[in-house]
């Protein structure tokens, strides 16, 4: 009895063994159609888009301060993103990551929200290099579940335009026991 137990435990899928990374399976999918990719796209203004990469050596901070958005685009994608969070029955965020124009190899994280949950954001980065996960999603459009820290779970899922582009990405992520401090600096 035991040991058949044990083989449809293990021939199940990993989500149907973690059913918060079900639950998270199920928000990103939901995510995936219901962020809106066009809007995602105008989020940060042009100038900010052509600084992201400038490096100042008398100002290193120079352009995260010159970083800025479209209010109307990125509010309205923000609020998206709370109400997906709130589908969790654990503490949850969505974020938003998207890639950096001009450099494949980087990405930022666009949305943060209110838990500063993230198994990927390094504080005080604008950008950094791109984790292997978000590059699998960013090329084959499938979600991925990510168990990178101790205690967290995340669900990457790509972010479509109206063309069927790939825009970006969202992180569902929760940790059963969240600490809110975790990346207060």
């Amino acid at each position: 009895m035991i040991t058949a137990a044990l083989v449809v435990l293990l021939a199940a899928p990993p989500a149907a063994q973690d059913p918060l990374a079900a639950e998270l399976d199920q928000i990103a999918r939901t995510a995936s159609s219901m962020v809106d990719g066009d809007v995602v796209r105008r989020i940060q203004t042009p100038r900010s888009v052509a600084t992201i990469l400038d490096k100042n050596p008398r100002d290193q901070w120079a352009a995260a301060d010159n970083y800025d958005v479209d209010h109307a685009a990125f509010i309205a994608t923000k609020k998206t993103l709370i109400r997906l969070s709130r589908l969790c029955t654990a503490t949850c965020d969505v974020n938003l990551w998207l890639p950096v124009p001009g450099a494949p190899d980087r990405i930022h994280i666009a949305i943060r929200n209110v838990n500063e949950m993230s198994q990927f954001w390094r504080w005080g980065d604008l950008h950094q290099p791109m984790p292997a996960e978000m590059k699998a999603v960013l090329e084959t459009g499938r979600r991925q579940t990510v168990k990178r820290r101790p205690g967290m779970v995340s669900v990457l899922a790509p972010v479509y335009d109206s063309l069927g582009d790939i825009a970006g990405l969202v992180e569902v992520v929760a940790a059963p026991k969240a600490n809110p401090q975790e990346n207060v600096k």
